[in-house]
């Protein structure tokens, strides 16, 4: 499969992203900023298990934003401000003083817990964003020796969410093919059980592969397929890097940057 940019390029990439979108704390931008990595991802993405990746981690995000939102309704500090509604109030021991469960719910309030819950959700976007454009085989092949171990567990715990979505799709193309309903809350139950037989069965699997292999640590270890890095790639890199000095304006010039320096994938020939 062609290379279409170095898995480590496309994870400094969103890495910076992440802590410009975290240094700006700004709504606007960290939508603005998830856009246009959506596009990037819609164009550079391959026809590869972990490329879902990136709904799934925006899925995720709705989720964490309607969490916070919720915790910092019912649980929290009290914040002045114009009140929207009013709940009841559940008595705290003495030594929680300052923080209350209930009670008047501000506009300031409300806002400052969806501000977080915003940042929080576009930093996971972005970051599934490289799981779903970077192959986690090639990004453990590239690390250095050094790093090598703990590159391993890095990319089994980044590998995670892509197998999950790969194993819940198969899954329910099973259960489609039986007839069975696959929407809504209730199908969870009937996708837990196989779900977690595939992980089961896919840890054994991983573990065998390692142990056939002789994994250990070695400073003589061979390189497979060397995965040298090209100009192109240092450049995303640079912009990258540097549009964290002034993210306010130059955050997403640099989301857009792989849009014009990253090749496209190409289709597969048939025949």
């Amino acid at each position: 499969m062609h290379r279409l940019l170095h898995p480590l390029a496309w994870w400094v990439w969103a890495g910076s992203l992440a802590v410009g979108v975290a240094m700006t704390s700004s709504v606007p931008i960290a939508f603005a900023v998830v856009g246009a990595v959506a596009i990037v991802v819609h164009r550079k993405t391959e026809k590869v298990p972990w490329a879902a990746t990136f709904v799934w981690s925006l899925k995720i995000g709705l989720w964490v934003i309607a969490i916070r939102v919720l915790a910092g309704v019912l649980i929290g500090i009290p914040v002045p401000g114009r009140t929207i509604f009013t709940l009841p109030i559940v008595p705290l021991p003495s030594w929680m003083a300052g923080i209350r469960i209930g009670g008047a719910v501000t506009l300031e309030r409300l806002s400052a817990t969806a501000h977080d819950g915003v940042m929080l959700a576009g930093i996971i976007a972005l970051l599934g964003a490289a799981a779903s454009l970077s192959s986690p085989h090639r990004l453990l092949r590239s690390l250095p020796i050094m790093v090598y171990e703990f590159g391993v567990a890095v990319v089994i715990a980044t590998s995670v969410l892509p197998q999950l979505v790969t194993s819940v799709a198969r899954i329910r193309d099973a259960q489609k093919l039986r007839g069975q309903e696959t929407r809504g809350f209730l199908s969870w139950r009937r996708i837990a059980l196989p779900l977690l037989e595939d992980s089961l069965s896919r840890s054994l699997e991983l573990a065998a592969a390692m142990d056939s292999r002789g994994y250990g640590y070695s400073r003589k270890r061979s390189r497979y397929r060397p995965n040298p890095w090209k100009i192109h790639e240092y450049a995303i890199c640079a912009i990258s890097l540097l549009a964290l000095v002034k993210p306010e304006f130059l955050l997403i010039f640099a989301a857009l940057t792989p849009l014009f320096l990253a090749p496209t994938p190409q289709p597969e020939a048939s025949g």
